[in-house]
């Protein structure tokens, strides 16, 4: 089966190079990348396609005029995936906050599940361990806050390291969402629950960023906080698909 990650980019010039050196070097044969990037102003769009050279058939480069949204960027690559081969494919952040050998994991859970998700809080997950204590509430309440209103079965609704079947994502009306930032995660995963889906949640440690600076901000907190009281009324026609 073959399967494709996807990684949104912007300004990830450090880290770009090195997670594809770890990507590639884990026991996948079938893995691919399609890089989304938004223009960086760092070049890594360029050093993207640079690197198709070094992994010929296996790394593509999706380019976009401008910081446009983590959203839109995901939208966008699954519209184009899934008109092309790709059995699963999943999402992964750009900057080592998730570990590259966890895809191995994501990918023998999605062999009993529709969707299976990297997860800071179940059993065995964690948060970095130098994180004031500030940082790790608001993401634990975040969670709990988003959990809470929409009554999902998830413990890390926010979480973006995911491996869905392709099958899965098809089946849910991506040209209905609307959200942008973070809460674009807790958008997509309250569809695949109202359609019936089932997940799988593997424990990860969520590591700082190394290099490259955070796109979270307070505009991108706002709109999580609010855009969670609109969806239950958006996805109100949604019911569970037949098997």
């Amino acid at each position: 089966m073959k399967i494709t990650l996807v990684i949104p980019t912007y300004n990830e010039a450090e880290n770009l190079p090195k997670l594809l050196q770890a990507l590639f070097a884990l026991p996948l044969p079938e893995l691919n990348v399609l890089v989304v990037d938004d223009n960086s102003r760092d070049g890594t769009g360029q050093i993207a396609e640079d690197l198709k050279k070094t992994y010929k058939g296996k790394l593509d480069v999706m380019h976009r005029a401008g910081k446009l949204g983590l959203g839109s960027a995901y939208i966008q690559a699954f519209t184009r995936l899934l008109a092309g081969d790709s059995g699963a494919i999943g999402q992964m952040d750009a900057d080592f906050s998730h570990e590259p050998a966890k895809v191995a994991e994501l990918v023998e859970a999605l062999k009993s599940c529709d969707m299976a998700l990297g997860s800071r809080y179940v059993p065995g997950g964690s948060l970095d361990r130098d994180w004031p204590a500030w940082r790790k509430w608001l993401s634990t309440f975040g969670n709990f806050y988003a959990r809470s209103i929409l009554r999902l079965p998830i413990r890390d609704t926010t979480g973006g390291f995911r491996l869905w079947r392709r099958e899965t994502l098809s089946a849910m009306p991506l040209e209905r969402v609307r959200s942008n930032g973070y809460i674009f995660q807790v958008e997509m995963a309250y569809i695949a629950y109202k359609l019936g889906f089932h997940f799988k949640e593997i424990p990860i440690y969520f590591a700082e960023r190394k290099f490259g600076q955070s796109k979270m901000s307070l505009r991108i907190q706002i709109e999580a906080a609010l855009r969670v009281w609109g969806l239950q009324g958006q996805y109100r026609d949604l019911k569970p698909l037949k098997k």
